[in-house]
């Protein structure tokens, strides 16, 4: 069947209100909190990042392992399907169900593109009826996390790289494209119908200068 539009939802801030991560990994610190004692490092994580001697992919990479290295693969996987039960209803924005529903009314395919890691953003996924996750892997060892990046952070220009393999995957078709952030709009110039949502003032000052679409997704 031919696909005659592709729908890319960024997640955080654009799906949810806000950052997923932090609730995930809190949830998970209160049901372990014996891993705790790793946060030690936190202060020297932080400050390699505000110094500039390290990227956001790295800073989400180390935070993880502080709280999760070790964890068993089957663990995780039910914490995130806990998580989406349990946490992730009061995170979502009425307008982006709605603009999902729409897209899937009109047999679109639904692709979530996020930054956000694939310890928990497919079981988000599944949980919206997206046809497929893009997301920053992390690595395991044996049935135990690692942590480690195994992709680059999909995050401005390898947001853009996605929308790109995307095309190339569903020619033809025209590719929809929803983010709430100044980093989105590298991807979103990429795509054929871009749209900001849920952006502060300053974000859409900026959208406005470069001819991009703003909706509030929010109430």
């Amino acid at each position: 069947m031919t696909t005659h539009r592709v729908a890319v939802f960024d997640l955080d801030g654009t799906i949810t209100r806000h950052d997923t991560l932090v609730p995930f990994l809190t949830g998970w610190a209160a049901r372990h909190p014996g891993q705790l004692w790793h946060l030690w490092r936190l202060p020297f994580t932080l400050s390699r990042f505000a110094l500039g001697l390290s990227d956001r992919g790295v800073l989400k990479s180390s935070l993880i392992r502080q709280l999760m290295k070790g964890a068993a693969h089957d663990e995780v996987c039910a914490w995130a399907e806990e998580f989406c039960r349990s946490r992730l209803p009061a995170l979502l924005n009425p307008g982006a169900l709605a603009a999902i529903e729409r897209h899937r009314a009109a047999g679109d395919r639904l692709v979530l593109l996020s930054a956000s890691v694939d310890l928990y953003v497919p079981a988000i996924g599944r949980r919206l009826g997206f046809d497929e996750a893009i997301c920053t892997g992390l690595s395991w060892s044996n049935g135990a996390l690692e942590g480690h990046l195994t992709t680059d952070n999909r995050r401005g220009e390898e947001k853009r790289r996605c929308i790109e393999q995307i095309r190339a995957r569903f020619p033809g078709a025209r590719i929809a494209a929803y983010g709430n952030a100044v980093s989105d709009f590298t991807h979103l110039a990429a795509a054929d119908e871009p749209l900001v949502v849920n952006a502060n003032a300053a974000t859409r000052r900026r959208a406005a200068s470069l001819g991009l679409a703003c909706e509030d997704w929010r109430a």
